[in-house]
């Protein structure tokens, strides 16, 4: 009687450490500001400059995981440039699609997510030569 009782209690004690280890890491949050700088032509005769407001469209983020071997997820900025996305905790890498030698000019963004905290990262792409 006193074996099946303690067989009982571990078999419980296994079932419910088994059902913890199953639940998934709550997700934390990186977000930020996407800032684009715009290639404009120099008009000498007209001094007069207008600011041009970017696609945000045109330069999705991409976040990769810290060895750079896998695609997490893309992000598109909202009109206003910001962006927000929830992923499970571990160590990224925020860089920009399309960023290579004489295109895009940015620095990829390492980051590290916390289970239910916010990371602010910031990017600034450069789109060339003025």
């Amino acid at each position: 009687m006193f074996l099946k009782l303690v067989l009982l209690v571990f078999a419980l004690f296994v079932m419910a450490g088994g059902a913890s280890a199953q639940t998934p890491p709550k997700p934390g949050t990186v977000e930020g500001h996407l800032k684009i700088i715009l290639a404009k032509e120099v008009d000498l005769a007209d001094q007069t400059q207008t600011e041009e407001s970017p696609d945000y469209a045109d330069y999705p983020l991409v976040i990769f995981t810290k060895d750079r071997k896998k695609e997490i997820k893309r992000v598109v900025a909202d009109a206003k440039g910001n962006y927000h996305v929830e992923l499970a905790p571990g160590d990224y890498i925020l860089d920009v699609k399309g960023r290579a030698p004489g295109h895009l000019r940015a620095k990829p963004e390492p980051f590290t997510i916390v289970a239910d905290r916010t990371v602010r990262v910031d990017m600034t792409i450069d789109t060339g030569v003025r």
